[in-house]
C-alpha cells in the first residue's frame, strides 16, 4: 500500500459513536502476534468492522498473525450479544449444559453441573418478538471442544456460550450470518490454515488462543480451508517465545 492509502481515514458508527479507522492504525495497534499483516488482510479486517459495525478498540474485533500464516480475524461474544439486542425483535436468551446424570439425559441451566456429570453438550433459545417459538440450538461438546487449557478448564461455561452464539445467529441471520467465533466454528476446519511449504501453528501459538479465549472469549471470523490430516505441530522457536506473545496480547489490551 503507498502512504496515501496507509494513511486514509475511514469513519463509520458503532452504537452511536463515532470510530475512525486507517489501515495503518490496524497495522501498528490493532494487530497482535509477531507477523505483518499483508494489505488484503488489513483492509478485509477494515471492512469487516465497517459493515458489520464492530469497534475493535473496545475488543469487538481484533485481528492476530503469526509469521507467514495467514491472518485470523477475530470477533468476540460480546459482539453477538450487543448486535442481537440492539434488534427491536430480540427477547431474551436462555441456555445451559447438557449431561448424562444417572445414565439419562438432563438439561440443566446455567454452566453448573455436578461433579458426578458427564458433561456431553449444552443447548440455547434465543427468543424473537416477532416468532411464536424461540430458536432452539443444541450441540455437542465433542464437536467443538478444542482440547485447550480453557476448554480443559471451563468446558460447561465454553460449551454453552458456544451454544448461544450459534442459537443468535440462527434468530438473527441477517445481522449475525457472516460472523462466526472461533469457539463455534466447524470443528473440520483449523485454527489458522496450514499451507503447503509454511510451518504448522507452534504451540505457542495455541497457548495464545488459550489467552484469548479466558480472557476475551474471542474468535475467527476467517473461514479456512479444511485439511485432510491433522497439522504436525512443532516445537515453539525464539521468534515465538511465550512471554512475547503474552505481552503482545497485554499491550493490545490496553487499547
Amino acid at each position: 500500500m503507498t502512504n496515501e492509502v496507509m494513511d486514509k481515514e475511514v469513519s463509520f458508527e458503532v452504537n452511536g459513536e463515532s470510530v475512525r479507522l486507517t489501515p495503518n492504525m490496524i497495522q501498528q495497534f490493532l494487530t497482535s502476534g509477531n507477523g505483518n499483516i499483508t494489505p488484503q488482510e488489513t483492509m478485509m479486517f477494515l471492512n469487516l468492522c465497517k459493515y458489520q459495525h464492530l469497534n475493535p478498540f473496545l475488543k469487538e474485533a481484533y485481528i492476530i498473525k503469526f509469521g507467514d500464516s495467514p491472518a485470523q480475524i477475530i470477533t468476540s461474544k460480546e459482539a453477538f450479544m450487543k448486535r442481537a439486542e440492539s434488534s427491536p425483535n430480540y427477547d431474551g436468551v436462555s441456555a445451559g449444559c447438557i449431561v448424562l446424570r444417572n445414565n439419562e439425559i438432563v438439561y440443566t441451566k446455567g454452566a453448573f453441573t455436578l461433579p458426578t456429570d458427564d458433561l456431553v453438550g449444552a443447548w440455547a433459545d434465543v427468543k424473537r418478538k416477532d416468532r411464536s417459538e424461540p430458536h432452539h440450538v443444541e450441540i455437542g461438546l465433542k464437536e467443538f471442544s478444542k482440547g485447550q487449557s480453557t476448554w480443559k478448564a471451563m468446558p460447561a461455561t465454553m460449551i454453552r456460550k458456544t451454544a448461544i452464539v450459534n442459537a443468535l445467529r440462527e434468530a438473527f441471520p441477517e445481522s449475525l450470518g457472516a460472523m462466526y467465533t472461533e469457539d463455534d466454528k466447524s470443528p473440520n476446519e483449523t485454527a489458522t490454515k496450514v499451507v503447503q511449504g509454511q510451518p504448522a501453528p507452534s504451540k505457542t501459538q495455541n497457548k495464545l488462543a488459550d489467552i484469548i479465549g479466558s480472557g476475551n472469549d474471542a474468535t475467527n471470523d476467517v473461514r479456512e480451508s479444511e485439511t485432510e490430516s491433522e497439522p504436525e505441530i512443532i516445537e515453539p522457536t525464539k521468534q515465538d517465545d511465550p512471554k512475547e506473545i503474552e505481552g503482545a496480547v497485554e499491550q493490545s489490551e490496553l487499547l
